[in-house]
């Protein structure tokens, strides 16, 4: 275990391996939550979509190695089981637009398809870097998982790199009282 992530878990008060097995995949893993989501519920997830706006980034962003005036796309979604209705998974993505393959953008911008199934679908190689995890109040993700707005959510941020640039950043959240052993919720 990689000793950066253990200790920004620490520093928000989570021991690491206080957490389930599955806790501890879903803040560590490099690879597209969607697929794992689906294996643990038994279901399909489908994205909703909170928000989603086009603006130019109003300052310089460091850890997207942005200047001002770049184009961004905010989008917050939920993934949703696609039988049960139920929320397992609220995310916020700072995507710069002009950095994207072409075909991932049109995707984003047009479609619910997950952004995993999108890069997956097009075979766009990118490079995942976690940069915070934790736990946040579930502020207004809290009306989506049916819990107060200072309830704790454990959340991971992490950077996106495609063709040797940053093109995104990705905060993803869920419940702690989520996920909370090996069985999945359908067994």
């Amino acid at each position: 275990m990689r000793d950066d992530l253990i200790a920004s878990l620490h520093r928000q008060g989570v021991e690491f391996f206080g957490l389930s097995p599955f806790q501890q995949i879903l803040l560590t893993t490099d690879g597209t939550v969607t697929e794992m989501l689906e294996a643990w519920a038994g279901e399909n997830m489908q994205v909703t979509k909170l928000a989603h706006a086009m603006q130019p980034l109003a300052k310089a962003n460091d850890d997207l190695a942005a200047a001002a005036g770049e184009r961004e796309l905010t989008r917050t979604i939920l993934l949703r089981g696609e039988d049960s209705g139920r929320c397992f998974l609220f995310a916020r993505s700072h995507i710069l637009v002009d950095r994207l393959d072409t075909r991932v953008r049109d995707g984003l911008l047009e479609s619910s398809e997950p952004l995993g199934r999108l890069l997956l679908r097009f075979r766009i190689e990118t490079f995942k870097e976690i940069i915070a995890s934790g736990l946040r109040p579930a502020a207004e993700a809290g009306e989506h998982f049916g819990m107060h707005a200072d309830t704790p959510l454990i959340y991971r941020t992490y950077r996106m790199t495609s063709g040797g640039k940053p093109v995104m950043l990705i905060s993803e959240a869920f419940p702690r009282a989520f996920f909370g052993g090996w069985q999945s919720h359908r067994a």
